[in-house]
C-alpha cells in the first residue's frame, strides 16, 4: 500500500506532516484513542473543525477503512481450532517426539524383563499340544523344631508351682521341702538355637486334654515326668483327683481333673516288654528276666482307650538282665556267674523299642482319630562319685555348651529312640491313626547336673551326722520344680504341632 501526505493546519498556514504509518499499523489503535489524538492535534475553533474539504475527505476515508477492519475482527473472529497446516504438523511431530523420548527413557531405567523359565516354556508347549498340566504340589511343611540343639539361659520367672503348692510330688523329688538351701537351679530355661520353645501353658494343655486320656508308660523317670505335668496343670486348675491306685510305690495310678474331664495315668513298665523283675523273684536273684517276644499287657491292653501315650525307658536296661526270645535265653548282661552268652544291652534296648512300636502300629494303626505316641529320649545321670557319699552330684549351675559332652551310652540310647520313632512314623504312613513323635531331651538333660535331688532325696539329710557323713544320693531323677518341667514344655509343643 502507498504512503499518502497528511496536511497539517497550524494558524491557517500549511506545512507538510510527517509521512503516515501504514493503515494496518493504525488499525491496531482503539478508535476512541485515534479520535482523541486527532482532536488534540487539530484544534477546534468556535466548536468547528478547521480543515480543507479535500483533505477532510481523505482523512475520513482512512478512518472508515480502519473502523471496518476493527468491526471485522470483533464480530467475525477466527475459530481457535483453525491452524496453519504447517504449524499443526510441526506441533504434532514435536508432541510425538516428546512422548517417544519419555517412553524410551522409562524403558531405559527399568530392569530388563526376566528370561522365560524352562518350566514356563514347557507349560506353553503343553498347552499348545492340548496337554493338561498337573497341579504343582504345595510346599512341604516346615520341619519340627530341633530341641536337642540349644543352651540353658537365665530366666527370672518363678516356677509355676513349688514344693508346698503341689500335692502330687513324690517325696524323693521334693527338694525344696527337704531343705535344699540353694534355689538357683530353678531360674533357667532351655533356649533352642533355631526355633522357639514357649513357656509351658497349663491353659493350652488343659484345653487339649479336655475329654481325653493321657498316659505315661515306663520307669521311674516316666513317673517323674508325669508328676511334673500334674503339678504344672494344677497351677491353673483344681488339684487332680486320684481315682485309681495299685502296686507298690503307687506304680499304677490314675488322676482326673474333674472340671476338664481330663485324665492322666501312670503305668509302670521299665522295659515296655514283659519282664520278671528281680524284686519279684525269690532267692535274691539280682537279674531281671526280660522277654523280648512278649509285651507288657498291663499297659499295652489299655492303649486303645488312650488318646496319647508318653513312653520313657532306658535306665533299667543298664541293670543285670537275662534276655529271652522264642522260648530260649539269647544272652545276658552283667552275668559272669551264669552260663549265658554275655551281650551288650544296646541291642536288647533297640529290639524292645522297635518291637513295641511295631506292635502299637499293628494293634492301633487303623484306629479312628489320631492317637499320639511320644517317646522321651534317654535322660542321663550325673554321679561324680559314690552314690552313698556326700558330693555325688554337687553342681549348682548348668554346664555351658561344650563343657559336658554326651557319653557313648547316652548318645547310643538317644539315637536308638530317634531312629525308631522315625521308622515307626514311616511305616504307619500319613493316613494312619497314629502319630509318633520323639521328645528329644537327652542333650538338655545332660547339661543340668544341678537339677537332681542329690542328698535331698531325704528330708534334712545332714541333720544328724554333718556334711561329711555317708548319705544316699539321687543323681538320676529330677527335683520338682526343675529341669523335668522342660520335658513337658516340649511335650506340649509336639502335641499341638
Amino acid at each position: 500500500m502507498g504512503i499518502y501526505p497528511w496536511p497539517t493546519l497550524i494558524s491557517g498556514s500549511h506545512r507538510p506532516l510527517p509521512r503516515l504509518l501504514p493503515w494496518f499499523a493504525l488499525s491496531h489503535q482503539h478508535p476512541a484513542v485515534m479520535v482523541t489524538n486527532f482532536l488534540r492535534k487539530y484544534q477546534l475553533q468556535n466548536h468547528h473543525l478547521v480543515l480543507p474539504k479535500k483533505q477532510f475527505v481523505t482523512y475520513a476515508l482512512y478512518a472508515l477503512i480502519a473502523l471496518a477492519f476493527l468491526h471485522h475482527l470483533i464480530f467475525y473472529p477466527a475459530p481457535a481450532s483453525e491452524k496453519s497446516v504447517v504449524v499443526a504438523q510441526v506441533q504434532d511431530e514435536v508432541a510425538a517426539g516428546v512422548s517417544a523420548a519419555r517412553v524410551n527413557a522409562r524403558e531405559h531405567l527399568l530392569p530388563p524383563p526376566p528370561p522365560p523359565q524352562q518350566g514356563d516354556e514347557v507349560l506353553r508347549n503343553q498347552r499348545a499340544q492340548g496337554v493338561v498340566a498337573k497341579e504343582v504340589p504345595s510346599p512341604a511343611p516346615a520341619p519340627p523344631c530341633d530341641y536337642s540343639d540349644g543352651e540353658w539361659v537365665p530366666d527370672a520367672r518363678s516356677p509355676l508351682y513349688n514344693g508346698t503348692s503341689c500335692g502330687t510330688i513324690k517325696d524323693g523329688q521334693n527338694c525344696m521341702a527337704h531343705g535344699r538351701p540353694d534355689t538357683g537351679y530353678l531360674y533357667w530355661r532351655w533356649r533352642p538355637r533355631r526355633c522357639d520353645l514357649p513357656a509351658f501353658s497349663p491353659e493350652a494343655f488343659l484345653s487339649w486334654l479336655r475329654n481325653k486320656h493321657l498316659a505315661f508308660v515306663g520307669d521311674s523317670l516316666a513317673r517323674n515326668q508325669a508328676e511334673s505335668l500334674l503339678c504344672l496343670l494344677a497351677s491353673r486348675s483344681a488339684a487332680p483327683e486320684l481315682v485309681y491306685r495299685d502296686g507298690e510305690e503307687n506304680r499304677f495310678r490314675r488322676f482326673v481333673f474333674r472340671e476338664h474331664n481330663a485324665t492322666v495315668s501312670v503305668f509302670w513298665s521299665p522295659f515296655l516288654v514283659k519282664v520278671a523283675e528281680k524284686a519279684e523273684r525269690a532267692g535274691g536273684v539280682r537279674h531281671n528276666n526280660v522277654f523280648l517276644d512278649a509285651f507288657d499287657e498291663r499297659w499295652m491292653s489299655q492303649l486303645g482307650a488312650l488318646d496319647a501315650a508318653v513312653l520313657s525307658v532306658g535306665h533299667w536296661f543298664l541293670l543285670p538282665g537275662i534276655y529271652h526270645d522264642g522260648g530260649s535265653v539269647v544272652g545276658c548282661h552283667d552275668c559272669a556267674e551264669l552260663n549265658h552268652t554275655e551281650t551288650d544291652f544296646f541291642g536288647v534296648f533297640k529290639t524292645a523299642i522297635y518291637r513295641t512300636l511295631a506292635e502299637v502300629t499293628r494293634r492301633h494303626g487303623d484306629a479312628a482319630g489320631r492317637k499320639v505316641v511320644a517317646l522321651t529320649t534317654f535322660s542321663p545321670a550325673h554321679f561324680e562319685g559314690d552314690w552313698d557319699k556326700a558330693g555325688a552330684c554337687p553342681k549348682k549351675r548348668p554346664y555351658r555348651n561344650g563343657e559336658k559332652e554326651l557319653g557313648y551310652t547316652e548318645s547310643e540310647m538317644r539315637r536308638t529312640v530317634v531312629e525308631a520313632v522315625q521308622a515307626a512314623a514311616n511305616a504307619a504312613g500319613a493316613g494312619s491313626g497314629l502319630r509318633f513323635t520323639a521328645l528329644d531331651v537327652t542333650t538338655l538333660a545332660n547339661l543340668r547336673p544341678d537339677g537332681h535331688p542329690g542328698p535331698y532325696m531325704h528330708k534334712d539329710p545332714f541333720a544328724g551326722g554333718g556334711a561329711g557323713g555317708r548319705v544316699q544320693n539321687d543323681c538320676v531323677h529330677w527335683c520338682m520344680p526343675g529341669p523335668v518341667d522342660t520335658f513337658n514344655e516340649i511335650l506340649l509343643q509336639n502335641i499341638l504341632r
